[in-house]
């Protein structure tokens, strides 16, 4: 039995509501199939760009009543762009939630771009950067996507860069839209406590008239991974390393067992392998996480840490041992029973926060055309074997098939 509804537009906009009771929170908001992924050589960093300029003025609103719109409620508005979705999303009292319908839709489709904006915003853009660039553990996972990716749309920075930031004008904004804005690629998702009805009711009043496009646009897909190896001096103190190499896509069957398998490794629990081995045991490093992110026709996998100079080898030859121990001894029945619950426990409180939960839902309609119950969910990671664990851990986690980047010290 689905605990979601799901409606569409004539337009081709689907609307994915869940009723949750014993809330006085709307959360909602707009998941477009657009990402930095989908711009050309010359668009790098404008889908990133555009994300800031939808708070930057529309055609009945400039910026300070965007901004004053649901702050002024005590409501939320925000936005962000990842490599294949943009999403513009808010959250406030339910008493407010026809506003917040109303004012998503006048930033993500009436956005009119004013160049004086453009200029403004440019500056900010490039604070990011440099903020970025003085951060080396969020750099590395960003310059990471350059070693494996390469030269595909997937390895290029989100924020652009310098030179093409600073090209932008209204123009490159209004085409880029043209270019890859498809109504039937955009989800509204919304959770509150509001029945069905009303959100139909207003999906149609606000959202109903938006015009139905469909932008022929195609992906370049990923082939031809090669592993390769990057090491760059920068002015830190401290070394900062990544390893990781391609891994499944969001419609194949294996990517449950693989996150599981990435909870094991180095999940956000403080018992991960690469936790107990690098931080506990010996001290190396503060902070190491083992992330996977699935695309729509590959996926990521990556281990970031940071450690002192004098022990990055060390380090790096601890986690190779804890690849190989996946690779080589199945997880025991009781291994295997405490690595379940442990993830079902970490689903089951994910859920319990209503804000990622609807974004999870608008992501989910758009890339399987479904939102999966917890209960679904849970009911395939108790079928997980300790077999399958370990073919995916010599299918996936070969060491001759990792990249690896590392920042070091100049000094």
């Amino acid at each position: 039995m689905l605990d979601y509804n799901l409606f569409t537009l004539p337009n081709g906009i689907r609307i994915v509501h869940k009723e949750v009771p014993s809330t006085k929170i709307v959360h909602c908001g707009f998941v477009l199939d657009i990402g930095s992924r989908d711009e050309r050589e010359d668009q790098l960093g404008i889908a990133h760009f555009w994300e800031h300029m939808a708070f930057k003025g529309t055609k009945k609103r400039k910026a300070f009543h965007i901004l004053n719109r649901l702050d002024s409620v005590g409501g939320e508005l925000n936005a962000y762009t990842t490599k294949e979705k943009i999403c513009f999303y808010a959250s406030a009292l339910e008493k407010h939630m026809e506003s917040a319908f109303e004012l998503l839709q006048d930033i993500t489709f009436d956005s009119i771009f004013p160049e004086k904006q453009i200029e403004n915003e440019r500056g900010v853009i490039l604070e990011e950067m440099s903020l970025y660039h003085d951060s080396p553990e969020d750099a590395i996972q960003d310059e990471f996507d350059d070693v494996v990716f390469k030269d595909h749309p997937l390895g290029k920075n989100i924020l652009g860069t310098p030179s093409s930031v600073k090209s932008f004008h209204r123009k490159d904004f209004q085409d880029f839209l043209k270019a890859n804005m498809n109504t039937e690629g955009i989800v509204f998702s919304c959770v509150g406590n509001v029945p069905l009805k009303r959100v139909k009711k207003l999906a149609e009043k606000y959202f109903g008239a938006i015009p139905h496009v469909k932008a022929e646009r195609q992906r370049i897909t990923f082939e031809g991974y090669t592993p390769s190896s990057e090491v760059i001096k920068r002015n830190i103190t401290q070394a900062h390393c990544a390893i990781g190499t391609t891994a499944y896509a969001l419609n194949d069957k294996r990517r449950l067992p693989f996150f599981m398998l990435m909870n094991i490794l180095g999940g956000p629990g403080m018992n991960s392998r690469l936790n107990l081995a690098l931080r506990e045991k010996y001290g190396f490093v503060y902070n190491i996480e083992a992330a996977y992110h699935p695309y729509s026709d590959t996926g990521l996998f990556a281990i970031f840490y940071g450690t002192e100079l004098s022990q990055v080898k060390r380090s790096k030859k601890l986690i190779s041992k804890e690849l190989k121990l996946l690779r080589d001894k199945r997880l025991g029945t009781l291994q295997l029973h405490k690595a379940k619950e442990q993830l079902v426990g970490q689903l089951a409180m994910a859920e319990e926060n209503n804000a990622s939960l609807m974004l999870m839902m608008g992501k989910s309609i758009l890339d399987l055309n479904k939102v999966h119950s917890l209960e679904s969910i849970i009911k395939n990671i108790r079928s997980i074997s300790g077999e399958l664990l370990q073919d995916i851990a010599n299918e996936s986690l070969v060491e001759d098939q990792m990249s690896h980047l590392t920042f070091l010290p100049k000094n």
